[in-house]
Order: C-alpha cells, then sequence, then structure tokens
C-alpha cells in the first residue's frame, strides 16, 4: 500500500481523536466516510504511544492487528484506543497524561512465513526493513521493524528478542518448531504531542 503524506496526517489525526473521544466521553468514533477506497482496505496496524518528558520519551503503550482482519481506518480507531487503555503492561492513560502523549503508527504487510532451517534464518531477515512474529503452540509474538533500529539490535538478538515477547526462551529461535513470519511496515507518527506528520526512515 502507498500513502501520501495527507493520508498519514489523516490516520494519525483520526488516531488522536479516536483516544480523546475515548477518554472524554468513553465513546468511539466512527471512520470518515469520505476517504479514498483503499484506506478501507483491510490492513495490519499497530499504534504505539510515547510518553515525551524533559527531551526524552518512553513507551506508554502499544497494540494492534498483524494481521489485515479489519479496515485499515477501522483497525486504527481500534488499536488507538486499546494501546491507551488495555495495554496490559501499562495503567489506563487520563485525558491530562494525554497531552503529553506522542503517538505513532505502522501501516503493515500481511505476514509471511520465513522458509529458512533455523541457522539460515538470520540471513534472511534485514534490520530496518523487517518485522519479526515468533511462534510455537499457543505462545506468539511480535516486534516491529522499528524496535531492533531503536534498541541497535543486530540480527540475532532481534530473534532473541522476538522470541522472549512470544513467551519463549532466548535461543528458541534454534528449535525448528519455532515458526517465523517476517513482513515490511510503514511508520509515521507525530514529531512531538499533537506535532506535525513525520515519517519513520528505518
Amino acid at each position: 500500500m502507498e500513502l501520501s503524506d495527507g493520508d498519514c496526517s489523516l490516520i494519525v489525526n483520526l488516531a488522536r481523536r479516536a483516544i480523546t473521544e475515548y477518554l472524554e466521553n468513553g465513546g468511539q468514533i466512527d471512520p470518515p466516510s469520505d476517504v479514498p477506497s483503499f484506506l478501507n482496505e483491510k490492513c495490519g496496524v499497530f499504534v504505539t504511544l510515547h510518553k515525551v518528558s524533559g527531551g526524552s520519551s518512553s513507551l506508554r503503550g502499544c497494540i494492534g492487528f498483524p494481521e489485515p482482519v479489519k479496515p485499515l481506518l477501522e483497525a486504527v480507531i481500534d488499536a488507538a484506543i486499546c494501546a491507551a487503555v488495555r495495554d496490559p503492561r501499562f495503567e489506563p492513560l487520563t485525558r491530562k497524561e494525554l497531552e503529553d502523549i506522542e503517538i505513532e503508527v505502522s501501516v503493515l504487510t500481511p505476514p509471511e512465513v520465513i522458509e529458512a532451517k533455523p541457522q539460515d534464518l538470520a540471513s534472511k531477515i534485514k534490520i530496518g526493513r523487517d518485522g519479526l512474529i515468533a511462534e510455537r503452540g499457543w505462545n506468539r509474538g511480535l516486534l516491529l521493524p522499528q524496535v531492533p533500529v531503536e534498541e541497535k539490535w543486530d540480527v540475532e538478538e532481534f530473534l532473541m528478542y522476538t522470541c522472549l515477547k512470544a513467551g519463549l526462551g532466548p535461543d528458541a529461535w534454534w528449535d525448528p518448531k519455532t515458526k517465523f513470519f517476517s513482513f515490511q511496515a510503514i511508520v509515521f507518527g507525530e514529531d512531538g504531542p499533537k506535532g506535525p506528520m513525520r515519517r519513520h526512515a528505518l
């Protein structure tokens, strides 16, 4: 999917409006109807919230849909609200706290299984391009493509932390029973709380 700067701005603003409406009135906004049809195609998406304070930022919530199960704008609304109040790692966001929140959106390509033996996995993954999903049995964990860039991980560290995110051991990527999927993302968001939209070059 190709997204113009205008499309990205619309999506980020929609995420902020969705959170604001939910925190103020407990309601959920409807997706806008007067938009290009491709913005209502089913698409995976994640909304990430960062709390900005004293020149630094920290994660404040991140929830989304890895698979294309909902129309994009509907998925953005749902993910934004969930990131604000339903991420189990954090207390629900307050209306006052929202003033210090910077919103980031990742629009995902459909995940594709990585067909490789464990010893060849690392050669199939590129930092700054790929996000990863690790899966074994009921365990599943996802890391967005910007995460290893921000954390300065190499590919093996990326595999290890994806396994940990799935609730598996750090060396579970050497087990042939562990499946890996890769995906790419268009990443963009606010440049500061309520700031103008900017694209994130990975």
